[in-house]
């Protein structure tokens, strides 16, 4: 059976990162959506995450800080500038990264990888606690959309996951998308 836990819980956050560090996989709740999570260099969690959303490819990930993102971006100064402005709230920017920082089965073209900085406290005290980059996508299987009640996602995933991190239904939209490319920025998703 899945266990949930609230967000505030005082628990909630040392619970998330046990079940992290044994490649489990969770769905927590950010400032737009609620996302499976999982450790973003754990390739048997990644495919999992894969499995279960019946699709593969580049994954997101969520961030402590700018100051962290700061040290993973494979750019110059200026770039590294636009980049950390953009950052938080309902944005994910795509842009390139060092080596090591997550699996290859997330990265995308170029080493690329999308990275938020979400609005939600359970977000920024996981961030902070847990020594890898957490993954972030949407709670759904490919083609459907979001689940945004917890009741309904523990119906329908309860097999898959290990933990639900809840916080009432969420029903806001995706993140906006952007992706930084020869210094300029285009929009994937608004």
């Amino acid at each position: 059976m899945v266990e949930r836990i609230n967000w505030d819980n005082a628990g909630a956050v040392i619970k998330t990162c046990e079940v992290l560090k044994k490649g489990g996989v969770i769905v927590y709740p950010t400032d737009t959506l609620y996302g499976f999570g999982c450790d973003a260099k754990n390739e048997q969690a990644i495919n999992t995450i894969n499995t279960i959303k019946n699709r593969s490819g580049p994954m997101s990930v969520i961030a402590p800080s700018k100051d962290a993102v700061e040290t993973w971006l494979k750019l110059p100064g200026s770039g590294k500038m636009d980049v950390l402005k953009k950052l938080g709230g309902p944005a994910t920017v795509i842009v390139p990264v060092k080596d090591n920082i997550i699996s290859k089965n997330i990265s995308g073209n170029n080493q690329t990888l999308g990275i938020r900085i979400p609005d939600h406290p359970f977000c920024q005290k996981l961030s902070q606690n847990y020594s890898n980059p957490v993954t972030t996508t949407s709670v759904n299987r490919n083609k459907q959309e979001p689940l945004s009640n917890p009741d309904e996602i523990i119906k329908e995933f309860s097999h898959e996951i290990q933990l639900v991190i809840e916080d009432g239904i969420i029903s806001g939209v995706a993140s906006t998308v952007y992706l930084f490319e020869k210094n300029k920025w285009t929009v994937l998703r608004s």
